[in-house]
């Protein structure tokens, strides 16, 4: 197995949770911390009068403030020209900088963020997605999730999950509410470990710089990367190498998040696999928040295929020297919102069948025979 190359991109944390839920009370307290000392922040402030950037305590040279609007639509663009303009003044010797920590605004969504850097050119090569940081505050939290889907999508992308504000409940009422409301979340996001901002292990400086596995820098990165999403969508749609498909009971997900795993024992032809994935993001459109997944494509044995996306869009291909171990199956794991299970199931096994077809048709005109269908 090769070993792990050199990543030599910069690490971008996302900080979000929704408003109030003590987003910059914890930056403060991480940017405190001696590791965070070159750390490049990015503020999304929504409104036209900007407070939180003031209440940072980072060096004014590495704050950039993005105002008046929100970070995942009317401000996007300034985003990346921002990255762009933090790369460009570390090259010049005007900022030093080895890590960017990225403030949205309580109703940003968190796929477009996650989109621009599987996706945009200018920043290939230069900063890398690491870990999505959710905080969640603890005394309105159970009101917030029931009236405000965006802080469930807040939820659900996490990688880490952060519960704020206990102190502020009566001692006899913490252990309770943190036990119910965990509960809830690991419903909403079962991969994602729900911590308390006193808990040793939450200690913010060292989640905000937790690096996260990246599938595309080696194999044993992919294998992790793969698994650990796989555990936490362990209940879905599994189709087989012979066309059929064995439906799970759904995974407890809240308010509409369902996940489901796509799990194919032969090679797709990669026609075939084109045809499902642009129909499948044509149709599932905002209802798909992340997909992650590792490809057995026909025309490339020996060389797995990762593919990633947020929302409506998926990434390109990229690929794998090689499989990580044994298991070359496909394996696709898809996370969506509002969307009932069996017409999930439904539309998964049609637009499957109407790919595969169409593929047929397409190779035997050119004189080859796909695989069977997924």
């Amino acid at each position: 197995m090769p070993n792990a190359r050199q990543d030599i991109r910069t690490p971008v944390t996302v900080l979000t949770g929704f408003l109030g839920s003590g987003k910059t009370t914890l930056l403060n307290r991480a940017l405190s911390d001696p590791a965070m000392t070159r750390t490049a922040v990015i503020i999304n402030e929504f409104g036209e009068i900007g407070i939180d950037h003031a209440l940072t305590t980072a060096s004014d040279d590495t704050i950039m403030v993005l105002e008046n609007g929100c970070l995942c639509c009317t401000v996007f663009g300034d985003l990346i020209q921002t990255l762009n303009r933090l790369y460009h003044g570390r090259e010049a010797g005007e900022l030093d900088f080895n890590h960017v920590v990225i403030e949205t605004s309580g109703l940003a969504e968190v796929g477009p963020i996650i989109q621009a850097f599987l996706s945009e050119p200018t920043l290939e090569g230069l900063f890398r997605m690491d870990a999505v940081v959710t905080t969640v505050d603890a005394v309105n939290a159970e009101a917030t999730l029931a009236q405000h889907p965006v802080s469930v999508r807040q939820v659900a992308l996490a990688d880490s999950i952060l519960l704020t504000k206990l102190d502020l409940l009566q001692p006899a009422e913490r252990a309770t509410r943190k036990a119910t409301l965990s509960a809830r979340l690991n419903q909403i996001n079962s991969g994602a470990p729900v911590l308390e901002t006193d808990d040793l292990a939450a200690d913010p400086g060292r989640v905000m710089r937790k690096l996260m596995t990246d599938p595309r820098g080696d194999t044993r990165a992919a294998k992790t990367w793969i698994d650990a999403a796989l555990g936490s969508a362990s209940a879905g749609v599994t189709l087989d190498a012979d066309g059929g498909h064995e439906a799970h009971a759904p995974h407890g997900h809240d308010a509409g998040i369902a996940s489901f795993n796509l799990i194919r024992d032969e090679p797709l032809p990669r026609e075939a696999l084109h045809l499902l994935l642009d129909s499948l993001e044509k149709h599932l459109g905002a209802n798909l928040l992340r997909v992650k997944g590792l490809v057995n494509v026909k025309e490339e044995p020996g060389r797995p295929a990762v593919i990633q996306g947020a929302q409506h869009l998926l990434h390109n291909l990229t690929w794998l020297p090689e499989w990580p171990d044994e298991d070359q199956r496909t394996r696709i794991v898809f996370i969506t919102q509002d969307l009932p299970t069996g017409e999930l199931e439904e539309m998964v096994t049609l637009l499957d069948r109407v790919a595969h077809r169409t593929a047929l048709a397409r190779l035997r005109a050119g004189g080859a025979e796909p695989a069977k269908p997924i």
